[in-house]
């Protein structure tokens, strides 16, 4: 089974006179990046909400936010007398030397951030389990999401693989026409420089076979549709992370198609070729999204 990168889960419960919500997104990343945004009396349980939930995502970039909210309407602020009187001190002192009228200098002061600041009550443990429970089932969706997404990639990701393999196996038909091909251009290539009279053809034969030899495809198929096996072994591995192995084995499936493109000499095998690098594309695509 495959897992996609991208996901979202959400949970959410009343307690008390508050609603509490966790949600959960990720993208696809190389590495694992979390970011955490949640109330101030909550800072203490940043590194126990960051292990929960790392613990459970693995990779991606990841964007976890907790939200309490009062079903009341009423949330409790207090002023932070320290910076309200320092504020106070230099604008009056700011007057002073200069004619700037006063004007209504409590509310200009009111309105700078962090001089009223949304009270900091520590939460008891009872609101802190509903926390840790709703983390577990929001982690528990965006993984339900993430194997959904990944299903449908499994689907698409065996299919390209077995278009490689299909071209691949037809190439087989072409290959009588190729050594042709690649005889009539040697002859007229040859022909442009020596009579037919000059031509030892005992030395063409050898000269031939060596360079029929040098492009010999046949170990390039052979090693193509063992990597191509090898993708599919993968995919059905039980580990959930695998999407990086996956990469390393698309790279090498590239080389492969890369160096029948290079060999092939016949335009048949090259349109299969083309095809096969249309699949490979679409696999790595899927591929950068694959936990």
């Amino acid at each position: 089974m495959l897992y996609s990168m991208t996901g979202f889960g959400r949970a959410f419960s009343a307690y008390k006179d508050k609603k509490i919500i966790f949600e959960i997104r990720s993208l696809n990343g190389k590495t694992t990046d979390l970011r955490l945004r949640y109330p101030l009396n909550y800072k203490d349980r940043e590194i126990e909400i960051r292990k929960t939930v790392l613990k459970a995502m693995e990779r991606g970039k990841i964007d976890g936010t907790l939200t309490i909210e009062s079903e009341l309407g009423e949330e409790s602020y207090t002023l932070n007398k320290t910076l309200f009187k320092k504020y106070y001190g230099e604008l009056k002192e700011l007057m002073g030397e200069t004619d700037i009228q006063g004007g209504d200098i409590l509310q200009s002061i009111m309105r700078i951030p962090n001089v009223v600041m949304p009270q900091e009550n520590i939460p008891d443990e009872e609101e802190w389990e509903v926390v840790q429970k709703l983390i577990l089932e929001a982690v528990e969706n965006i993984n339900a999401f993430r194997e959904k997404e990944g299903h449908a990639m499994y689907k698409d990701l065996q299919e390209n693989i077995e278009g490689i393999i299909n071209n691949l196996e037809s190439l087989g038909q072409y290959e009588e026409q190729r050594i042709e091909t690649i005889k009539t251009k040697m002859r007229k290539n040859l022909s442009q420089f020596l009579t037919d009279e000059k031509i030892d053809q005992n030395r063409f034969e050898q000269e031939l076979l060596f360079y029929l030899e040098r492009l010999d495809i046949n170990e390039e198929k052979i090693r193509l549709k063992q990597h191509c096996k090898y993708f599919l072994e993968v995919m059905d591995e039980k580990s959930r992370s695998k999407g990086k192995k996956l990469s390393f084995i698309s790279q090498e499936i590239g080389r492969e198609i890369n160096t029948l493109g290079a060999k092939a000499q016949e335009h048949n095998i090259q349109q299969h070729v083309v095809s096969m690098k249309d699949n490979l594309e679409r696999i790595k695509e899927m591929n950068a999204n694959i936990l």
